[in-house]
Parts: structure tokens; C-alpha cells; sequence
């Protein structure tokens, strides 16, 4: 089982990450695209990472705006895993336009 960050080791991941909150025992970012099929590529390219990762986000859908949540619910809040998925979801975003 991954292990859980302190509130110290979490802080440290989100300075990396100016795009994510931390709400509770999650991370989360919103991510506006140019189009609703623009988004869906992203959501799609997203999972292709997070099967990788076997570590799957949140994911809400609202026309061309994408919310994602991150929590390692297995160990009952935030892991390295959130954090290098997130940044996963960043690069991904960085290149989508």
C-alpha cells in the first residue's frame, strides 16, 4: 500500500503543481480546452496514463471544462502516486493547447 504524505510533504507537492488545490484528503485542477472534442482527447489520454499508473482519477466533464481529482483511496488520502499522476496530467495539459 502507498504510504500517506504529511501535511508538510504535501505542501512541498503542490508548490510543484501552482495549478492544484488541495481539498481535504484530494487534489484537484480545472482545466479549460478550445473545444468539447478537445477535451474528450484529453480525457481519453488520461486514462491511457492512468492505466499505466493502475491509479485512476476523478474526472468531471462539463462541455470543454475538465475537473480532476486526485486521493489514493486505498490509503486514505494523499501518496506520491496523486502527485506524479498529477504532474502526468499537467504535461499532458501543457501540450493539449
Amino acid at each position: 500500500m502507498a504510504e500517506l504524505l504529511s501535511d508538510s510533504e504535501v505542501d512541498q507537492a503542490l508548490a510543484k503543481l501552482p495549478e492544484w488545490r488541495r481539498d481535504g484528503d484530494s487534489i484537484g485542477r480545472k482545466a479549460q480546452l478550445a473545444s468539447f472534442v478537445q477535451a474528450i482527447e484529453v480525457v481519453d489520454r488520461v486514462a491511457d496514463l492512468a492505466e499505466a499508473a493502475d491509479h485512476h482519477p476523478d474526472i468531471d466533464i462539463r462541455w470543454r471544462t475538465l475537473l480532476f481529482r486526485l486521493s489514493t483511496h486505498s490509503a486514505g488520502g494523499l501518496t506520491e502516486k496523486d502527485f506524479q499522476l498529477a504532474g502526468q496530467i499537467e504535461e499532458l495539459l501543457a501540450t493539449a493547447g
